[in-house]
């Protein structure tokens, strides 16, 4: 490995915790920065506060080596050489980023610098942010010989975060000087020279030795936009195949028959062409809006992304409807729902289309049995065990006696579910998927009555008002 650089990264979140763990397995000693004392203690005992693949393995392997946690950013800011902020920038009322956390640390970094330091954006922030730093800095008088403001976003997936750091698709520096420009290539030289792919442990992924992730040097104003740029096209993806899914649904076509067509454009790329509810998460909805705001204060109208961000809350309403089809009335229906965070693979329920159907049912007077392999304890939080809503320790148990069972995020285990205990399991044998996890003419040929998104199935013959009384199914097996 290379020579290890000492980092302070700001913030123990999905970013902060994710980076300090993967700068940790490239060869450099991290410490991670958290003003909640009682978090900083959890992560120091083993606490793993995040869902992540490969996180707890990482953490265990360098905790009191390479990784150490602390709420002494005074302390952590002298000892390392580069900076990391990656709190928390939320969506204000105006739609624009709260930049006031990293304001706040920016000034308490600035009021311990001694001697020469990097100070890293890391959380997605808007254009002229790294001015803003660099201006607050100065402001608390530090000479400008001593720190450089550089921009290295994220472009991680959560669930697979850890996979996407150090296998990445690209790495992109945004420095002014050249000073800072060569310490942050140094920092992720192990990948960006394939190194560490000839490691023993390393985490699999999709790059080797042979094929290590490029690296691009730009402006910090430009590094800013590629963040957001970059998430601002993927929700317009979500968004489209989501409109599409509805002109399928409309015509009788199979919209995961187009998509596979759409996608397999060399120009346009399969990814993020899935139909569904719609997206989520803390990162789409916040830097669309974002993202909108700055070509607003810049002087440019970017409509396209106002219509992103409708038809994605279009989409949400468009789902529940479906399911009011199936079932005509709501109150006192019993409803078994498989995914509560905004995607598989994640325990993240921010801006959740799952949450969202959810407590549209619930307000609607239904009864709901849910499931999520991740997300039910912050779930809890959100909305508590009561009459109306419990939480299943199963798929099977969410769907025990349900007049309806809802997919609305893609675990694979729902995608693996034994369609026979199934059957028997729910009241009625509905099944409306919100991830197109399924096949239409497989589930129907199971005994299902099937509506997915953007396809047709037998929602197409289905009358609406008949769905509920339909006879239930003799010798149902308990869950």
């Amino acid at each position: 490995m290379s020579q290890p650089i000492s980092i302070a990264i700001v913030g123990s979140g999905y970013v902060g915790l994710v980076a300090a763990a993967c700068f940790a397995e490239i060869g450099h000693h991290v410490i991670c920065v958290d003003n909640d004392e009682a978090k900083v203690q959890t992560l120091r005992e083993g606490g793993i506060p995040i869902h992540e693949d490969y996180l707890p393995e990482l953490l265990n392997r360098h905790r009191g080596k390479l990784v150490e946690f602390t709420a002494d950013l005074r302390a952590a800011t002298k000892a390392a050489q580069a900076i990391f902020i990656a709190v928390g920038t939320p969506q204000s009322r105006a739609g624009s980023a709260d930049l006031s956390y990293v304001d706040a640390v920016a000034s308490e970094i600035a009021r311990s610098i001694d001697s020469y330091k990097i100070i890293v954006e890391k959380s997605t922030v808007p254009v002229y942010t790294n001015e803003w730093i660099r201006r607050v800095v100065e402001r608390n008088g530090v000479p400008r010989d001593l720190f450089d403001v550089a921009s290295n976003p994220e472009f991680l997936r959560e669930g697979t975060a850890v996979v996407d750091f150090l296998h990445a698709d690209r790495i992109v520096i945004g420095a002014a000087t050249e000073r800072s420009a060569e310490l942050l290539k140094r920092l992720y030289l192990p990948l960006t020279s394939g190194e560490y792919y000839r490691t023993a442990n390393a985490v699999p992924g999709p790059r080797a030795q042979a094929d290590p992730p490029p690296i691009l040097l730009t402006s910090t104003k430009a590094a800013e936009i590629i963040k957001h740029a970059s998430n601002a096209l993927l929700a317009t993806k979500i968004s489209f195949i989501n409109v599409v899914a509805n002109i399928c649904e409309a015509a009788g076509a199979d919209v995961e028959e187009v998509a596979r067509g759409i996608g397999m454009d060399s120009r346009i790329g399969p990814k993020f062409l899935r139909a569904g509810v719609g997206y989520g998460g803390s990162c789409f909805p916040k830097d669309v809006a974002a993202f909108r705001h700055v070509a607003e204060q810049v002087g440019v109208d970017f409509g396209l992304l106002r219509e992103v961000e409708k038809i994605n809350e279009e989409q949400k309403l468009r789902f529940f409807q479906k399911i009011r089809s199936a079932l005509w009335t709501f109150r006192g229906k019993r409803i078994g729902v498989l995914g509560l965070a905004f995607k598989g693979g994640t325990d993240d329920i921010r801006e959740s289309p799952a949450l969202d159907i959810v407590q549209r049912l619930l307000n609607e007077g239904c009864v709901i049995s849910a499931y999520d392999p991740a997300a039910e304890e912050r779930s809890r939080e959100v909305i508590p065990v009561g009459p109306q809503m419990q939480y299943a320790k199963d798929p099977y148990e969410a769907a025990q006696d349900a007049d309806a069972l809802l997919i609305l995020n893609d675990w694979q285990e729902f995608a693996e579910l034994d369609l026979a205990r199934l059957r028997y399991t729910l009241r009625y044998p509905i099944v409306i998927d919100g991830r197109n996890l399924y096949d239409p003419t497989g589930m129907t040929e199971n005994g299902f009555i099937y509506l997915s998104v953007g396809r047709p199935g037998s929602s197409q013959t289905l009358d609406p008002v008949a769905t509920h009384y339909l006879p239930p199914p003799r010798g149902r097996a308990k869950a």
